[in-house]
């Protein structure tokens, strides 16, 4: 037993925890990857199954059902075990998808969509729960950077993997690929994962679960229907606003008094577990308004190919990458991590004022440094904010703060692209009216986003305004995203560096080492 400990300790894991981690990695993978694969696949769907109209919902009730999950998944594992929990997760986004996959219209296809979007609500959060449970807080940096390093691949790799299936083998198979992936990841935690298994006395707080998920689904669906199927002020948007905020104000109430509180709010006294909650919510509206709106801008000015939209975004999410994993060693190894948020708040503002400089004579070298700026920044925070939010709590609450984290940075995503997203859309409208009058207007009354068919049919000079269109509205957008990403910089000033538990001066430090029921059940 004390040698297996030390192992831990000394950064050399048995090899069944390495063949868990290859497992998580998988079942991080299916999460991520899935709605890029999607997304590529949707032109070639809409043409089979029909329900244009409804094409939106495909991915819009698979994000409700990930986010409204994703804290239930995180309080489920807590009270009866991370095990039983991951892998209920895993069963049910595989069925989601071999369902998915034979959908006969596009009523069956958002449905079970939704089905798959519950077992990714699990899949995320049992990843980062579940490594809170095996690899002290001083070694989980690096481990974390390596599911950066997945995350990046996903959004990469997402684009040119739909395409080539859906050209080769058929829609149906951007769902089916799921299956042997996830047949693989679930043999392997099933086999090698031995966690100590819990059973709660209380029940299930069902009546917060009900309003947590009616406040969630509401925020949601304001942020992806406000300004584009609906008006900000229409009274279907202003319902919906009254109900997310009446479902969240009594959600909050009931959370004082349940038994067993599907969010514990004290978990929110901790000063930096309120602090990452923040940086997680900015990290997101920041990350996904950059990855809406860069390829946007690369392809209407830049002359850049649709094809491979995942690869414009290298220079970003590679800097993401490489930064992520030099964060997480340097955590490792000497146990701080401050300089890390504050380092990522300076240079994330930074890379997005650049980004908003561009203009119709960028050049893609130049874009693609900016980018680099804002990844660097990005990989100061992404895994960072989820190793200090679960420092921040005992090992009881690890599930709760792990989903916390998780559905902190997916609203803020949901924030993100509708608030840009409603700026870039005002501001390319204006300058269209402006520079080509009437006609201008015209084409962009539906969507200030041409696909690459749409703008190659256009005259010149309304191609000419449509560049220069572009170019005002993603300075706007970017803008924008570093005023808001001052407030990281903010909140890391006032984050207190608690030392991580589990290093290799544990004793001498007053850190608490691994836990050792864990790793010798592992």
């Amino acid at each position: 037993m004390a040698d297996t400990v030390q192992s831990e300790t000394s950064g050399k894991r048995p090899r069944s925890v390495r063949v868990v981690l290859l497992a998580l990695m998988i079942a991080m993978m299916l999460a991520m990857l899935d709605n890029m694969i999607v997304g590529t696949a949707m032109p070639t769907i809409v043409g089979d199954l029909g329900g244009l109209e409804h094409l939106s919902w495909v991915v819009t009730g698979y994000t409700l059902a990930t986010a409204a999950s994703t804290p239930i998944w995180g309080k489920v594992g807590d009270m009866y075990g991370r095990k039983s929990a991951f892998l209920s997760s895993i069963v049910i986004f595989l069925i989601g998808s071999a369902l998915s996959g034979m959908a006969q219209d596009m009523g069956q296809l958002i449905g079970f969509r939704a089905v798959q979007g519950l077992g990714a609500g699990g899949l995320m959060v049992g990843v980062m729960a579940i490594i809170g449970d095996l690899v002290p807080p001083r070694e989980r940096g690096k481990y974390q950077g390596m599911m950066a390093g997945v995350m990046a691949l996903a959004m990469i790799g997402g684009p040119l993997v739909g395409g080539t299936i859906t050209d080769n083998w058929g829609w149906r198979w951007a769902f089916y690929i799921n299956l042997p992936l996830g047949a693989v990841a679930l043999a392997l935690v099933t086999a090698v994962l031995h966690l100590p298994r819990k059973r709660s006395k209380a029940g299930i707080d069902y009546l917060g679960v009900v309003l947590l998920t009616v406040g969630i689904t509401a925020i949601v669906l304001v942020t992806t229907w406000g300004g584009s199927e609906y008006a900000w002020t229409s009274a279907r948007i202003m319902e919906l606003i009254g109900i997310g905020v009446a479902a969240l104000i009594g959600f909050v109430f009931w959370q004082t008094k349940a038994a067993e509180p599907v969010l514990p709010l004290h978990i929110f006294r901790s000063r930096n577990f309120t602090l990452m909650a923040v940086i997680g919510f900015i990290t997101g509206f920041v990350m996904f308004g950059a990855t809406l709106f860069l390829p946007l801008y690369q392809q209407a000015v830049q002359g850049a190919s649709a094809t491979n939209s995942g690869l414009l975004l290298l220079p970003m999410l590679g800097a993401m990458l490489v930064t992520s994993m030099v964060a997480g060693r340097i955590t490792t190894n000497s146990g701080r991590y401050k300089i890390f948020p504050i380092a990522g708040g300076v240079l994330m503002t930074v890379g997005l004022y650049l980004l908003s400089m561009m203009d119709t004579d960028t050049t893609r070298l130049t874009s693609g440094v900016y980018m680099a700026v804002v990844g660097a920044g990005m990989g100061c925070l992404m895994q960072i904010t989820m190793l200090v939010a679960q420092n921040s709590v005992e090992m009881k609450d690890m599930g709760v703060a792990s989903s916390s984290a998780t559905l902190f940075r997916t609203l803020g995503s949901s924030f993100g692209v509708a608030i840009m997203g409603a700026l870039f859309n005002h501001r390319v409208q204006d300058v269209m009216a402006e520079r080509a009058g009437s006609q201008g207007s015209q084409l962009t009354a539906k969507s200030a986003q041409l696909d690459a068919a749409s703008l190659a049919k256009l005259p010149a000079q309304a191609r000419e305004a449509y560049q220069h269109a572009v170019s005002s509205g993603t300075h706007s957008a970017f803008l924008l995203g570093a005023v808001i990403a001052v407030l990281v910089l903010i909140a890391a000033v006032f984050v207190k560096e608690v030392p991580l538990k589990g290093g290799p001066k544990a004793s001498g430090e007053g850190a608490e080492a691994a836990p050792p029921a864990v790793i010798e059940a592992v």
